[in-house]
Formats: structure tokens, sequence, C-alpha cells
């Protein structure tokens, strides 16, 4: 029996890029992304947490999926809006350094977004927030074998997605 511990608030920033990461897939919008990091640590501050075992990410890669779930049930059940529209090529921004960079990582974290859910989480817990294949697993509560086919998968729609 492994013994547990609890989450230490100030540990939490050293999570963030791989949180903000997976999120970004998770929602394809890198605004959203932000959102979504920051209403994760909330309800992660909002009570002491004990967790049972070492994996302070993996926990958090959890709370990141069911708020980002939680939330896009709650927007199903609101009224649809029309959003504003996503061609912004007349503006430049003079700060970017490779604007076609950014172009591409949007694209990607649009395509990753796209993806089914159970292959979108296995791709963002491997590849985008670095996870071990034995570490997603259990962070997904899969089998390992089953997290390797659906990584597998997930590569093959993004590629096809992306037409690489």
């Amino acid at each position: 029996m492994t013994e547990g511990h609890q989450l230490d608030p100030d540990s939490l920033g050293t999570h963030v890029d791989r949180l903000y990461r997976a999120a970004w897939s998770l929602t394809g919008s890198r605004e959203e992304a932000e959102d979504l990091v920051q209403e994760t640590f909330a309800r992660v501050l909002a009570k002491p947490r004990f967790l049972r075992g070492d994996d302070d990410l993996g926990y958090l890669l959890r709370v990141l999926r069911n708020t980002f779930l939680s939330g896009r049930r709650a927007a199903a059940r609101r009224p649809a809006t029309a959003p504003l529209p996503d061609d912004l090529s007349g503006i430049e921004d003079p700060a970017a350094a490779r604007p076609e960079a950014r172009i591409e990582t949007a694209e990607l974290y649009a395509a990753i977004a796209a993806l089914p859910e159970p292959f979108r989480d296995a791709l963002i817990a491997v590849d985008v927030a670095g996870l071990s294949y034995r570490e997603a697993a259990v962070a997904l509560r899969v089998r390992e074998a089953t997290l390797t086919t659906r990584v597998y998968r997930a590569r093959q729609r993004l590629a096809d997605a992306l037409e690489l």
C-alpha cells in the first residue's frame, strides 16, 4: 500500500507549463487554455487535497480534464451564441518572431482538440504533458496496452488531419 501526501499548493507552479499545453490541446484555443488552467488551480486550491501516491501531475491532469468536461457540459446547456470571425490575417503582430509558427501551432492544437476524447486524452497525456505510458495509463485509469494503442491511433488521425 502506498502512502499518501497532502498536495502542496506551493508546488503547483512547477506543473503550469505541462497543464497549459494539455489544456490548449483539449480546448484548441490559447485563451480557453489559460482560463481552464486557472479554473483547475482554483478548484484544487479551494480545499486541501490528500493524494495516495506521489503523482501530483497525474492528479492535476485528471482535475484539468474533469474541469474541461464539466465546462463543456455546462456550455451545452446554455443557448448558443455566434462566435467572432477567426480570420485575422489582416492584422500583423510586430512582436511575433515567426507568425507562421503560431498558425502551425494553432492548427496543431485545434486538430488535437478535434480528436475523439479517448484518443485526445491519451495523446495529451503522453505527447503534450510528457507523461510516460505507465504514468499516463494510471492518470487516465486505463491499461497501459490500451493507452499505447490510443496514442498510436491518435497520432495517425492527427497526421491525416494535418496531411503530414
